[in-house]
């Protein structure tokens, strides 16, 4: 299985950066990983957050293939412990899904289209984050549940 992470708009902190390379160079040893950067919007300042989430959505399913599982990582999403995570990803393995894409939204969330057209929400914080560091700790919580699943020490219980 191969996991995407889109999300809108380049990463313009170094920090991230540098968190995002090593974390990404980590998941490639146990499966394909990508982060597929969505072109921010330009101009929006006269468009309602409404037309600005319709428009997002737009460009994210530009980003879909017909086979690619959605699922939004939202706020309001499903909860999950490291571990039900982890068993979350290998109960998406053993379906065998080809393409899981995890999604990071604009600054106003995702519309109801796309809401509709996923296949299921998680939060990683019932606290909000920037759209630029929710991509840092995705990354983290992916290769924390990947050492979980292969009995490596990097997650303590």
């Amino acid at each position: 299985m191969k996991i995407t992470l889109l999300v809108i708009g380049k990463t313009d902190k170094p920090f991230v950066k540098e968190g995002l390379d090593i974390f990404s160079k980590r998941l490639n040893r146990y499966l394909p990983y990508e982060i597929r950067t969505v072109k921010d919007l330009k101009n929006t300042a006269n468009l309602s957050n409404s037309e600005q989430k319709q428009m997002e959505a737009s460009l994210i399913q530009k980003n879909l293939k017909s086979d690619d599982q959605l699922i939004l990582l939202d706020e309001k999403g499903k909860d999950f412990t490291s571990v039900e995570f982890a068993s979350f990803i290998q109960g998406k393995m053993n379906r065998g899904i080809k393409t899981l894409v995890f999604a990071v939204g604009g600054p106003y969330g995702f519309s109801e289209e796309i809401k509709k057209q996923a296949s299921g929400k998680i939060s990683l914080s019932k606290m909000t984050f920037s759209h630029q560091l929710i991509r840092l700790i995705f990354a983290e919580q992916l290769y924390r549940a990947m050492t979980i699943l292969n009995n490596e020490p990097y997650h303590n219980e």
